[in-house]
């Protein structure tokens, strides 16, 4: 696989000497909720510490990213702490890769917009499960020169949601849009 986004990440994670595997705090809300039984599903994990810190609370994990540089810094991280066997890496590009449907408690999401792949997100969230997205805002392209398919129209990605949805927290500051929602337990 040679997309750009994979090439581009793979040189930005390359150019870092260190990881920090930072927790995003909408990650520990999401995992804080009351949630079914069910493993984690993290997109676009990059380097970060939430597919650890879902691991660490018990879940089994599927992360998933285009970067095979970040998912082997992540791989020594999860050896490192002993939670091989709680979390599954996945090499694969968003663009095309989907997950399966009503098969996760929570579904995590950060930095990464694709109006495409949310649908089939959302439709992975189990009953009572929950959904965590952040991603650029319209807004942020006055700062920064991204694509507009990159970033949150407004209201999304609330507006995008199925009925059995409801929206727990929608936050926008500094060009970021942050929205955790959940299912209808009742399903």
């Amino acid at each position: 696989m040679n997309s750009p986004d994979r090439l581009r990440w793979n040189a930005k994670y390359a150019a870092r000497t260190t990881s920090s595997f930072s927790v995003h705090p909408l990650a520990s809300r999401a995992l804080a909720l009351p949630l079914p039984d069910g493993p984690v599903l993290d997109l676009a994990c990059g380097i970060s510490g939430d597919p650890l810190s879902a691991a660490e609370a018990g879940r089994a994990v599927t992360a998933v990213d285009v970067s095979d540089v970040a998912l082997e810094r992540l791989d020594a991280e999860v050896r490192r702490r002993g939670l091989g066997d709680r979390i599954t890496l996945v090499h694969a590009d968003l663009l095309e890769w989907r997950p399966p449907r009503s098969s996760y408690a929570a579904v995590r999401c950060f930095g990464y917009w694709d109006r495409e792949l949310f649908g089939p997100a959302a439709a992975a969230v189990l009953p009572g499960g929950a959904i965590a997205w952040e991603a650029f805002t319209e807004d942020a392209r006055r700062h920064r020169p991204l694509p507009a398919s990159w970033c949150l129209a407004p209201g999304e990605p609330a507006v995008l949601l199925p009925e059995d949805f409801t929206v727990l927290d929608l936050t926008d500051e500094r060009g970021k849009r942050r929205m955790l929602a959940r299912r209808d337990p009742t399903l």
